[in-house]
């Protein structure tokens, strides 16, 4: 697959982890000096703030190396699309005593993360839907242990804005995508997690008011 992503910084910190990001999510990329030309190919370049003014290109997005990159490569496959916003993000959530968190946007994985604890959960989900535009927001969550899932589902319906749907799903099966899936760099809750995320769910009905 082509590079459609370029990194432009001779920021070491910057470069590593937006780098690792990367490779992680086995997304291709160009490395670039900031006064290096552009392919054609590149739709998106990456770069810092102190560089931002030697870049001449119609997309450019600048990285603070303090925050996380998971936000701005989300954003850059956003743009490397076409997109002025998502028509749907979908969370998928597999509970437990570790919160396995899959983030599509029209249907494609846009990130996975694996949190500690509810409280992280339910951060690193406001912090996407803040930073990620969409038309509709959707959150999944498994059913494969009930005590969290109720906790979580309780905290979610107090936190996440009114128009978000939230649906619970059944976790049936999940083992048996974790076997096939095995070869892959990612934990079990966290594909278990994508695999919810791709399942329709039983709508719960939020509490909060509107």
């Amino acid at each position: 697959m082509q590079a459609k992503i370029a990194i432009a910084t001779v920021s070491g910190k910057a470069y590593y982890k937006l780098v690792n990001e990367l490779k992680e999510r086995q997304i291709p990329f160009l490395s670039l000096a900031p006064r290096d030309p552009v392919p054609p190919s590149i739709k998106v370049i990456i770069t810092t703030r102190k560089e931002r003014r030697l870049i001449t290109h119609a997309n450019v997005l600048v990285f603070d190396e303090e925050t996380d990159p998971k936000h701005i490569i989300n954003e850059g496959l956003r743009l490397v699309e076409g997109k002025k916003s998502y028509e749907k993000i979908v969370f998928g959530i597999d509970p437990g005593k570790t919160f396995g968190v899959a983030v599509l946007g029209d249907g494609n994985i846009l990130e996975t993360v694996t949190c500690s604890n509810l409280e992280e959960t339910v951060t690193t989900i406001m912090k996407v839907l803040k930073g990620t535009p969409a038309a509709t927001d959707l959150v999944k969550i498994g059913n494969g242990a009930p005590p969290y899932t109720q906790r979580l589902l309780k905290l979610l319906d107090e936190t996440l804005p009114k128009e978000t749907a939230i649906e619970v799903v059944s976790e049936a099966g999940t083992s048996h995508f974790e076997k096939e899936d095995s070869h892959r760099r990612v934990g079990k809750d966290v594909m278990s997690a994508i695999k919810i995320a791709e399942r329709r769910g039983t709508i719960f009905r939020r509490k909060r008011k509107q």
